[in-house]
Order: structure tokens, then C-alpha cells, then sequence
């Protein structure tokens, strides 16, 4: 069964950055591609980066895209999503999951949150 961990997240000013990191239980991890969504207040959960199981590809939401950069450790079973330049339309709970997502992969999440 695989366990994943999200990490990273606070407050933070617009044009500020942080780092989120998700941690993987299981021996697998490193066999799939891994995404990280975000899910806003009153909307629905969204895509937004991408990393292919060998971190040969990235894939990026037109939203981010320039300002956030997805990265994994398999060594050390992790994911991480480096997000520069926030904005306050980044504010949001961030999550980790297979991509394509796996429901019952579905962790916490982490909030961000990005003040004006």
C-alpha cells in the first residue's frame, strides 16, 4: 500500500517562494509518474506539474508554468514542486499523487497560502 506525505507548505507574501515536498511510502515510487494538484477554496481540484518516473519529463499547468519547477529524489522515495514567484491565486491546499492520480492515494495535502 502506498502512503504519501505532503510537506512544506505556510504563508507566505506574494512574490515569495517555498518548497513542497511528498513523501512516498512503498517500493514502487520510483516505476510511476508523479503529479502534484491543488484544490482552492470553492473550486474543484486541478493539475498542475508533472515529472515522468525517470524525472526525464516535466509537465506544466499554463498557470505555473515559468515559476514553479516539479522534481524527484527516488532514491529518497520523494517529490518535490519548488514554487517561485507565488501570487495569491496560488493559495490553495497542495497534494501529491500518481499521475494519473490514484483516488485512494489521496493524502492531506499542504496549505498554501499567499498573502497580497
Amino acid at each position: 500500500q502506498v502512503q504519501l506525505v505532503e510537506s512544506g507548505g505556510g504563508l507566505v507574501q506574494a512574490g515569495g517562494s517555498l518548497r513542497l515536498s511528498c513523501a512516498a511510502s512503498g517500493r514502487t515510487f520510483s516505476s510511476y509518474a508523479m503529479g502534484w494538484f491543488r484544490q482552492a477554496p470553492g473550486k474543484e481540484r486541478e493539475f498542475v506539474a508533472s515529472i515522468s518516473w525517470s524525472g526525464g519529463s516535466t509537465y506544466y499547468a499554463d498557470s505555473v508554468k515559468g515559476r514553479f519547477t516539479i522534481s524527484r529524489d527516488n532514491a529518497k522515495n520523494t517529490v518535490y514542486l519548488q514554487m517561485n514567484s507565488l501570487k495569491s491565486e496560488d493559495t490553495a491546499v497542495y497534494y501529491c499523487n500518481r499521475r494519473p492520480p490514484v483516488g485512494e492515494y489521496w493524502g492531506q495535502g499542504t496549505q498554501v497560502t499567499v498573502s497580497s
